[in-house]
């Protein structure tokens, strides 16, 4: 079976945060079956994955691993962590191999340890980096990110650079388009276990966590 799809997903970490920027646009071969599909899947509030491949495998897998991410807390005591969550996610795809799953996914937040970025595909591929990008737009937008990323962007410059890859790629590949959506971590505060942009988050003052925060 010959899956006939295409995306532009990437994400970048730098020194204000994680930058998360997709498209939104789901095709089957010429045909555009919907402009309007949320390719950013939140795993926990801590934790966010890409949809890239089969956007039934993406969907399916990722609650998946947000399900393991819960009981790992439970059993545990505390947030597991962006590799662990990361090499789970790997080690069922490795499971699964040859059993025609379609998925390309980067696994993305912070924990003690700070930013981290993971990709992890179907094959049980697992990656640590700085930038990925992943989809039949990848290309394009590894030529933006490869000549304009650097860890020292400002937030507004990090922001410009995850809209600008996206729209390149949109522009050269027929199976990438629709809305930019973008979603920024933000600095830990100073619980050191949330995030926050200004000193104190919600969480130490209202016990109410924020997250991340999205543009679109």
């Amino acid at each position: 079976m010959k899956f006939a799809k295409g995306t532009t997903t990437l994400a970048f970490k730098f020194n204000g945060g994680i930058i998360v920027s997709v498209d939104s646009r789901s095709t089957m071969g010429y045909y555009i079956a919907s402009g309007t599909v949320k390719k950013v899947i939140e795993i926990n509030p801590f934790l966010l994955g890409t949809m890239a491949g089969g956007a039934a495998d993406c969907s399916f897998w990722e609650r998946n691993l947000g399900m393991e991410c819960r009981l790992y807390e439970l059993r545990n005591g505390r947030r597991i962590t962006v590799a662990a969550a990361s090499k789970l996610l790997a080690n069922v795809m490795s499971a699964y191999r040859g059993y025609g799953l379609s998925m390309g996914t980067m696994i993305t937040g912070w924990d003690e340890t700070g930013p981290q970025l993971y990709y992890v595909d179907n094959d049980g591929t697992r990656l640590k980096g700085k930038y990925f990008s992943v989809g039949s737009g990848s290309m394009y937008a590894y030529g933006v990110l490869d000549n304009h990323w650097r860890e020292d962007l400002s937030v507004e410059e990090a922001i410009d650079l995850g809209k600008r890859a996206i729209y390149h790629a949109t522009h050269r590949d027929a199976a990438s388009g629709g809305i930019n959506n973008l979603v920024r971590f933000f600095f830990p505060c100073v619980c050191g276990i949330c995030f926050a942009q200004s000193p104190l988050c919600s969480r130490c003052l209202l016990m109410s966590p924020l997250a991340f925060g999205s543009i679109t």
